[in-house]
């Protein structure tokens, strides 16, 4: 699973880093959270093409993804693009995926945050919902129709976020979080197996302010002007996320280990 892509320098480096790392890691399925990827706000139509044409399987999305309205129908239309299932009905697109690869079950769900942030519904009753829907075929009761099931939850609190981890443990195989762009150094398996990260970083220029430019930043906390925000430019840049390890038949996560790749 990879962490929030960051303007063309994001998918610069992921569609330079991404296939090597697949390789490398024998990765069956690859996650990636594209909603910083154009120009650093929300997704355009060209970027999900790259996102995807650089190897990912799925990619997740956040608040950000109701940046650009004119990408608004691509939600209803390419069902490999998710938005948070949190969201009022009512709203394109979806917020889980079932799909086979590899000889395996996967369900993938992207849920947003509610603290500090807007206040959408619920996203453990979200969940509730969708594994409920997915029970029909459960042969293995702690997931949801059996599946390895992923969770991206985008989110800006830490508590509510190793809150949902808990919450979810033994429900589903991972739990990655996502939205503050710092990758955290806390990624262990819970104790009835499901792996977690509070968040898994970013992916883009790793010198700047979260991806931005440090100058606008600065002048934004400083002043307490709301300056529109820009991509950094130049500097060193990264992919980063996590390898998890997954057990196919009871679900549970073996281990996980934190990526992060520069370029060069």
């Amino acid at each position: 699973m990879i962490g929030d892509v960051v303007g063309e320098p994001g998918i610069a480096i992921l569609e330079q880093k991404l296939p090597g790392l697949v390789a490398e890691h024998g990765a069956d399925l690859t996650v990636v959270n594209g909603e910083n990827a154009a120009a650093g706000f929300g997704l355009d139509r060209e970027c999900l093409r790259r996102i995807l044409g650089a190897g990912a399987d799925v990619v997740t999305t956040g608040n950000h993804v109701w940046e650009k309205r004119e990408f608004w129908p691509l939600l209803d239309t390419e069902e490999r693009i998710l938005r948070p299932a949190n969201y009022p009905q009512g709203n394109p697109g979806r917020g889980w995926i079932r799909l086979e690869k590899a000889g395996a079950s996967y369900l993938v769900i992207n849920l947003q945050g509610r603290e500090y942030m807007t206040p959408i519904d619920c996203p453990f009753a979200a969940f509730n919902a969708i594994a409920e829907s997915q029970r029909a075929e459960d042969k293995r009761p702690a997931l949801p129709g059996g599946a390895l099931a992923l969770v991206d939850f985008h989110a800006e609190s830490t508590r509510e976020k190793e809150s949902l981890g808990y919450y979810l443990d033994g429900k589903v195989s991972m739990v990655a979080g996502t939205h503050t762009h710092v990758q955290t150094a806390d990624e262990r398996v819970l104790p009835l197996g499901t792996g977690y990260i509070t968040d898994l970083g970013m992916t883009g220029i790793s010198s700047g302010v979260i991806g931005m430019d440090k100058a606008i930043c600065l002048d934004r906390v400083r002043n307490q002007v709301l300056y529109r925000m820009e991509c950094a430019k130049e500097g060193p840049c990264a992919v980063e996320g996590v390898l998890a390890e997954l057990d196919r038949d009871s679900g549970r996560a073996l281990s996980l280990r934190r990526i992060r790749s520069f370029a060069g």
